[in-house]
């Protein structure tokens, strides 16, 4: 382990890792990572699996056992997806029973064209649970409007859940909210909450892409003076917010109970400007109690020069706000933007989805036995 990635974990920073495939199970480099680079949680997301399983490695003789079950190309991914992040929970597992249950931590995410079913989350989100079956799981539920309610209801069952797709101070308000009332439902029902775990994906690069894209468009040395700042304040304004709920009278009661506080997770943190540091939303974004899930590149380049000076986050909320009032004067409608984003979320996952459900089912064709 680096200097950096240690002193990054003594901040209080869990670092997970923003990819999973089965070559990186099987070919011991998650074990690497976790012994190596400290890395403590895996996200995954439908993007990195359809990237995954499209590049075909070590996916061939499930596909094949599928084929020859003639299983729908839907039951044939969630399958192979969910082999994936059983195989990778039991090797965090004893990450998990050494944090008692903080990390160690694999997630997976409810079927993206769900995204705007309240009722079709939560049975997803159940079924998944159970597929998978392993503690030390995250169901992924995007923070739509008709997410909020499915996230309620599904910590109130008891299952553990990372929310997903969050851009806007006013949405992560809400889910904290959601995290809140689901606890106090599984209070009621009688459920252990120190077993119920959440993290909250606040994603930070893809607001700096889509301001910066509109501040080239306005032009000006004040526009350009701006670029580059959206994502950080916009982070560091979600991370006063959390300090506020997390302080409150109403969670407090929940504490007592045995309730666990739902972190934030940085999401989005690899650097798409290559004029900004590629470790900018790493570094920057260092505070106690929270999640940076990271591509490899992006963990890879902290390890080897980034630079971790203490926590970057609550000094700088004054600023932070400057910042985002700045944007406003100069025409950035911030409700604009953060709809655009959750909505392009949604689509670029569906889109992913499909592409997904597309080439599995181009092998299932491919391995299936010919009729005799």
């Amino acid at each position: 382990m680096t200097d950096a990635l240690q002193r990054l974990s003594d901040e209080g920073v869990a670092i997970w890792l923003d990819d999973l495939s089965r070559k990186r199970i099987t070919s011991g480099n998650l074990a690497e990572l976790i012994e190596g680079s400290n890395v403590v949680g895996v996200t995954t997301n439908p993007t990195i699996f359809q990237k995954a399983i499209s590049a075909g490695d070590g996916y061939d003789q499930q596909l094949a056992d599928l084929a020859v079950r003639r299983v729908s190309v839907e039951e044939a991914v969630r399958m192979i997806t969910t082999a994936d992040v059983r195989d990778a929970a039991d090797i965090l597992r004893p990450v998990f029973d050494r944090t008692d249950g903080q990390d160690g931590r694999v997630s997976i995410e409810v079927d993206p064209r769900l995204a705007h079913n309240t009722h079709a989350t939560v049975a997803e989100a159940k079924q998944l649970a159970w597929l998978v079956d392993r503690p030390n799981t995250l169901i992924k539920i995007p923070a739509t409007e008709a997410g909020l309610p499915a996230i309620a209801e599904v910590i109130g069952r008891g299952i553990s859940v990372n929310v997903t797709l969050i851009f806007s101070l006013e949405r992560y308000r809400k889910v904290m909210d959601a995290y809140l009332t689901g606890l106090e439902k599984a209070k009621e029902a009688g459920l252990d909450l120190s077993k119920i775990r959440s993290v909250a994906s606040f994603f930070v690069s893809r607001v700096d892409t889509e301001i910066d894209k509109r501040l080239d468009k306005i032009g000006g040395e004040r526009a350009a003076g701006l670029k580059g700042k959206a994502a950080l304040a916009n982070a560091r304004l979600a991370y006063r917010e959390y300090e506020e709920v997390f302080g409150s009278k109403r969670w407090a009661a929940l504490e007592k109970a045995g309730a666990r506080k739902q972190r934030p997770l940085w999401a989005s943190t690899g650097v798409k400007d290559p004029s900004m540091p590629d470790t900018l939303y790493v570094t920057e974004l260092v505070a106690p109690n929270t999640v940076n899930t990271m591509p490899e590149a992006t963990l890879e380049a902290t390890g080897d020069h980034g630079e971790i000076t203490g926590d970057t986050v609550t000094g700088g909320y004054e600023q932070a706000q400057a910042d985002l009032d700045a944007l406003a004067a100069a025409g950035i409608v911030y409700d604009d933007v953060v709809q655009v984003l959750e909505d392009e979320g949604v689509e670029k996952f569906e889109a992913s989805w499909n592409d997904l459900l597309k080439s599995t089912e181009a092998e299932l064709k491919r391995l299936a036995p010919s009729e005799a």
